[in-house]
């Protein structure tokens, strides 16, 4: 019986040490898509010629930056003049910081120890799925603009019909962190599902234990 107590014990402290890395990881994949959003570094460009300038390109800003003057950052003139994968980026990447944002709520009333639907064990379980689904939501919708940005990059910075000579975008550093920002969400998402699981494993261990029922055969001799 003492057994049984110390595994119940180590059953619960893993699952709420599960919960909090599910909401620690999400925040931090979170809050670096949200930085990623607004970083004007998604593309950079210099060129062979001009060795002292160096432009970059985000969602909102394109950037010029200069030994002489720095940094200068001008906001795009047209939406409508965007091209199609910025503008899909753009909504995209805001869907994602709003989803996050709900995920980190809706998760922190489901969590061991926090004092919100306590007498409703159900609502918490629920509560901490769809946390899940809202994470593995937000990494998703962060990981698909910044590949798509990758993929016209690539798809541009290998087009022959440009003449060498002519400067093009390659990878900016908001891309890679884009990346490690939604593949944070993702795996958020899926320790909030673990959690979940570690949760019904508690409480089936905790449940009382269900006595299988026998049937007893009379047993009869033909004569």
């Amino acid at each position: 019986m003492y057994k049984q107590s110390s595994l119940q014990k180590m059953v619960f402290l893993t699952t709420k040490m599960m919960q909090r890395t599910a909401v620690f990881v999400t925040f931090g994949g979170w809050i670096t898509s949200l930085v990623t959003t607004f970083l004007p570094f998604w593309k950079t460009m210099n060129s062979d010629l001009n060795e002292v300038e160096n432009w970059f390109s985000g969602l909102w800003l394109t950037c010029l930056y200069t030994e002489e003057v720095g940094i200068q950052c001008k906001a795009y003139d047209s939406l409508m003049g965007l091209p199609m994968d910025l503008q899909i980026s753009r909504v995209l990447t805001l869907i994602s910081d709003g989803v996050g944002a709900m995920a980190l709520c809706v998760a922190f009333p489901a969590l061991e120890g926090v004092k919100m639907c306590v007498s409703q064990p159900s609502t918490k379980r629920n509560l901490l799925i769809s946390a899940g689904v809202l994470t593995l939501v937000s990494g998703v919708t962060t990981l698909i603009p910044i590949s798509i940005v990758a993929y016209t990059t690539v798809v541009e910075f290998w087009d022959e019909g440009f003449p060498d000579v002519m400067p093009r975008w390659e990878y900016g550093e908001a891309m890679f962190s884009g990346w490690f920002g939604g593949l944070g969400l993702v795996i958020g998402g899926i320790l909030f599902f673990v959690a979940v699981c570690m949760g019904d494993y508690e409480q089936k261990l905790t449940s009382p234990q269900m006595t299988p029922r026998t049937k007893h055969y009379l047993k009869t001799e033909v004569l």
